[in-house]
């Protein structure tokens, strides 16, 4: 009689740890409970220690720290015609568990595609030079993109960041021949400038010696004709009409 009741004993309580281990629930600080009973939507329990209804009640943790998600590698036209491979970094927290639950079947899944999706959208109607000098642009346009389509999930997008962005090599060479021209150009215009601004001042200075342009530019020269060794200097008769004028 006594190891019956016994046993009786042991069972129900075996039973009632069953029950009570499913019953108590606990969650960490980052995280929060979302309850459902019988299909329903129950509330939002956490952080700490809770009890539910076993069986009854069913519990779905949600994680609300941030969440660092890479987009892969997308393959992308620009609106320049130029092919190119682009990734991202997307940075994003739950900000409401009950629509991260109840309105998207997976917010992981769903934000990474709009991700992508995003991403080819802004760099396609980019151009090739604007992906590479207003980085900043970009992230600010994938991140107005992808927080307002997420908004409605409960999500909060934090960051986006184009990680890298990559051309063919025989795009590359194309580029660095462009470059290399416009710095000759560049360097051919200051030295036109300098010209025009050495002719100017030749100009004035003639007005106010009373003689030509060409001969105070050809003392310049003799001037730095004048440093080097061994150097035969030839004056033309200009030059020496003008020195006996100025003699006197």
């Amino acid at each position: 009689m006594l190891v019956e009741l016994f046993f009786n004993w042991l069972w129900l309580i075996i039973i009632l740890f069953a029950i009570l281990s499913q019953a108590v629930k606990i969650t960490n600080e980052y995280e929060r409970g979302v309850i459902f009973r019988l299909g329903r939507f129950a509330g939002i329990r956490g952080p700490g220690l809770f009890l539910i209804i076993p069986v009854i009640d069913r519990m779905t943790k949600i994680d609300l720290r941030v969440v660092t998600m890479d987009v892969p590698v997308q393959e992308v036209i620009t609106r320049d015609n130029i092919p190119v491979t682009v990734d991202a970094v997307v940075y994003f927290k739950v900000s409401d568990p009950k629509k991260a639950i109840i309105e998207v079947e997976n917010y992981m899944l769903a934000t990474s595609k709009i991700s992508q999706t995003s991403l080819r959208e802004v760099v396609g109607a980019s151009e090739l030079d604007e992906l590479l000098a207003e980085k900043e642009k970009i992230n600010q346009k994938l991140y107005e993109i992808i927080d307002r389509t997420t908004d409605p999930w409960g999500i909060k997008v934090t960051g986006v960041t184009v990680k890298d962005v990559k051309i063919p090599e025989e795009m590359q060479r194309a580029i660095a021949k462009q470059a290399e021209a416009e710095r000759m150009k560049r360097a051919k215009i200051i030295l036109a400038e300098g010209e025009y601004l050495a002719a100017q001042k030749l100009k004035e200075a003639g007005e106010i010696l009373k003689a030509e342009p060409i001969i105070l530019r050809y003392l310049e020269t003799l001037a730095e004709a004048s440093k080097e060794k061994n150097t035969t200097i030839l004056f033309p008769v200009e030059m020496l009409g003008f020195l006996k004028k100025f003699q006197q």
